[in-house]
């Protein structure tokens, strides 16, 4: 059992390692596509910056996803270390990797009406008037195709790795 939960958590940690990857790969071509945009709304180009929008690698899209990685290879170690504390920590982390996981999903599917939201809190009439449908597509379109089937394969590994680790764990 230990094992295959730790099998379980190394997909888990292979999938949101993938998420930097990708960023860092095509996140400064997706922000250069996304400040053309806005230049061609007639907004200024540092719009982003100054909002803490970002596509690529850095701040917080690298290092949560890294920490939650290391976590769990450090307990898929402790699964086939046969720890005392594996079982334990496996029903707190992978709890929370599920979790987390939603609110990623969340955030991905209502991003256009965030950064809307974002925007007209800032009380800036400039951003205010930003087409955010049209700002978020000229960044999506730097991600090449399979990107999108990867975030989507990312999402059911997290899922139902974690989902099979948990039921694993609650019938030994």
């Amino acid at each position: 059992m230990n094992v295959l939960i730790a099998v379980l958590q190394l997909l888990v940690a292979a999938a949101f390692v993938s998420i930097p990857v990708v960023r860092h790969c095509y996140g400064a071509a997706a922000m250069a596509g996304a400040e053309a945009e806005l230049e061609r709304q007639g907004v200024r180009r540092t719009a982003l910056a100054e909002n803490g929008m970002r596509f690529d690698a850095g701040g917080h899209e690298t290092a949560a996803p890294v920490s939650v990685a290391v976590i769990m290879t450090a307990l898929a170690g402790l699964n086939l270390a046969d720890s005392s504390w594996a079982g334990t920590l496996t029903w707190v982390f992978q709890s929370l990797v599920l979790l987390g996981n939603c609110v990623i999903l969340y955030s991905q599917l209502t991003a256009e009406q965030s950064v809307r939201s974002a925007f007209a809190r800032k009380g800036d009439p400039m951003l205010a008037r930003v087409d955010v449908e049209a700002l978020l597509k000229a960044a999506e379109v730097a991600f090449p195709a399979w990107v999108w089937t990867l975030q989507n394969v990312r999402h059911a590994v997290v899922f139902g790795a974690s989902a099979l680790a948990l039921l694993t764990l609650a019938v030994a």
